[in-house]
């Protein structure tokens, strides 16, 4: 290690490196960004407790990467962290823990002279000297005293196949020729400000050639700008022939990234499970049963306990015919699309029908009586008092964003240049309460629904967001209504951010503490459940201040309160008449920030599919609400 500075420059949670900022993705520390490099360059050598267990995901993530045989994924990581490192930040152990990144933009602005230069010209140096204070880790330029900081330019390209490559500010500024005075000008860039767009002069200090980035933006600028050259920076690779058209993109914007991840609970083991099932999702654990006596020996161990509940010899067979499938003799799917595995349908079972004796360390159930009056919309209220959920991130997007019943939509970019063996993965504890809506209700509402006006406006608005995104428009002919969640999704989903805010307000726990996921089923199997549950990695989670709220008379009031609250927007008549209109093709109805809008990372769906017309009347089609007339606020 450099003794002029330290290589720690900066500190992310690991819930950041998974939804906000992970491999390919840039993040803004204090002075300048960094972008998050792939997986080679990770390292968990000498860090113990950084495996987190869950078949159940571990088979999903090899199912919606395609991967078999010996190329499966085998363990889901965390990031690398050493207890204590804090405490000793100048020891080489804590000086080479961490999540490895590298400057990102490359050409930095000297903010006090203008110079617009690449990050290895002599102009900048690196200063990083307090091994405690990583976050001040900076560039200056030696242009006057005092070293003032140089930042990143922030002006990149990228391309809807995923690449991002640094803006070509030399070639830009001369019109695609070389600098006549020089092989490697120097550049001032001065932004002059304005509030239409970005109005930034690049001017060439060797031969005075200006332009203003403005030349670059918009449809019409893309033709001063070249093909995109394939760079995957984060893996330091080019993909050759890639033949999309580059897009200027500021680098803090929010479609740089999208991260795709798969999250499953921790589910008790399912003393009745089909056995393929179960050796699949425990193919880690299990792999090696190939024989009686192999299996006699696992099933004397405490942690193999529940083999005793299935045939030995059915066990040997299951196992062996799985590493069949894995070694190729079964029909596998076709490779390059991404699928995702089934992980709601057995949630949904262990949730709605498991009785509370099935608890373990990470699951735990407790039915609690519906009160008289919530018997008409509620099946179930059950108390989810312990949880755990494990993470994986398999890829990401740039500019279109993932979408989880439609994953043909983006380009998905990897992790890696060669094929991994783990990929990157958080867990987080905490508690939740399970609603299990009346299906007898839900089906009746649903087949009114399928031909309300309104209904059929969000149905349009659909076909038209998938007409309007760029990866769909390049594929092609595609079916706009593929990924359509159905009527039933819709009011689960509005039922459970009204649920949400009211409990953000009773208990005190932010919203953006708190998760969702949404049981909904298909055609075949259709679902009525919401889970809501805490999702943050910290005690907060897990203090009981959400389950309790289950409990009567609180839980009545709580649906009340937000059947109440949603009758009423602050942005009414506006919110309460929204419907998306032809041109329009955003994906919500009477739905606002006022109202039923939480934290993106609170939603799964990003603010979608949700209008509060389906729940309470609003003055216009009363037919189409689903709420009992009992709780109409």
């Amino acid at each position: 290690m450099s003794t002029n500075y330290f290589r720690r420059v900066g500190t992310a949670r690991a819930s950041h490196l998974m939804y906000t900022a992970g491999v390919g993705a840039l993040i803004d520390l204090p002075n300048f960004s960094v972008l998050v490099k792939g997986l080679e360059s990770w390292s968990h050598q000498g860090l113990p407790g950084h495996v987190i267990d869950e078949p159940r995901l571990r088979t999903a993530v090899n199912r919606s990467l395609q991967l078999y045989g010996a190329a499966r994924i085998h363990e889901l990581r965390a990031a690398p962290w050493m207890e204590g490192a804090d405490n000793s930040p100048k020891d080489w152990p804590a000086q080479g823990v961490g999540v490895p990144v590298t400057p990102f933009p490359q050409w930095l602005r000297c903010t006090a002279c203008n110079l617009l230069a690449p990050i290895d010209a002599e102009a900048f140096a690196f200063v990083n000297n307090n091994p405690r204070t990583p976050h001040e880790a900076k560039f200056v330029h030696d242009c006057k005293p005092g070293k003032p900081l140089a930042v990143a330019a922030r002006f990149t390209l990228v391309c809807t196949s995923g690449h991002l490559d640094e803006f070509p500010y030399a070639p830009f500024v001369h019109h695609g020729n070389a600098c006549t005075k020089a092989p490697r000008p120097l550049l001032r860039m001065k932004d002059h400000g304005g509030n239409q767009a970005a109005n930034v002069t690049l001017e060439c200090v060797a031969c005075g050639e200006r332009r203003n980035i403005r030349d670059a933006m918009g449809e019409r600028g893309q033709r001063h700008l070249p093909r995109c050259r394939g760079r995957h920076p984060h893996l330091g690779t080019f993909d050759a022939g890639c033949d999309e058209q580059a897009t200027l993109m500021v680098a803090g914007a929010s479609n740089q990234w999208f991260p795709i991840t798969l999250s499953a609970l921790a589910l008790p083991p399912a003393k009745d499970a089909d056995l393929a099932e179960l050796v699949e999702e425990r193919w880690a654990e299990l792999q090696s049963v190939t024989s009686r006596a192999i299996f006699d020996a696992f099933a004397r161990t405490p942690a193999y306990g529940y083999l005793k509940d299935h045939d030995p010899e059915a066990v040997v067979a299951a196992v062996l015919a799985h590493q069949d499938r894995l070694d190729g003799k079964a029909a596998q799917e076709t490779a390059g699309t991404l699928t995702t595995g089934d992980l709601l349908s057995p949630e949904w079972a262990v949730l709605a029908f498991s009785s509370a004796d099935d608890a373990t360390e990470d699951f735990a159930l407790e039915d609690v009586p519906v009160t008289e009056g919530l018997a008409d919309l509620f099946a179930d209220v059950r108390q989810v008092q312990r949880l755990r959920e494990a993470r994986a991130l398999i890829g990401f997007t740039r500019l279109d964003a993932p979408d989880p019943e439609s994953p043909e939509i983006a380009t998905p970019v990897r992790l890696a240049r060669t094929s991994q063996n783990w990929v990157p993965a958080s867990e987080v504890r905490g508690e939740g309460i399970f609603l299990r809506v009346r299906e007898d209700l839900m089906a009746e509402w649903e087949e009114r629904m399928r031909k309300s006006p309104a209904m059929q406006a969000h149905r349009e608005a659909f076909a038209r967001f998938r007409t309007n995104r760029k990866s769909d428009r390049l594929r092609g002919e595609f079916d706009p209504m593929h990924g359509w969640p159905g009527e039933r999704y819709l009011a689960l989903h509005s039922l459970s951010h009204l649920l949400i805010r009211a409990i953000s307000l009773e208990c005190g726990y932010s919203s953006a503490s708190l998760g969702e996921r949404i049981y909904a089923g298909d055609e075949e199997s259709p679902h009525t459940g919401i889970l809501i549950y805490t999702a943050v990695p910290d005690a907060e989670g897990t203090l009981g201040g959400l389950v309790s709220l289950a409990e009567e008379p609180h839980f009545e009031r709580i649906v009340r309160r937000a059947l109440r609250d949603a009758a009423r927007c602050s942005s009414d008549p506006l919110c309460a008449e929204r419907l998306p209109k032809d041109p329009a093709d955003y994906l919500h109805g009477a739905a606002c920030h006022v109202c039923l809008f939480v934290s993106e990372t609170t939603c799964e769906r990003g603010n979608r599919f949700l209008d509060r017309r389906f729940l309470v009347p609003l003055g216009d089609e009363s037919d189409q609400v689903l709420t009992p007339i009992s709780l109409r606020p």
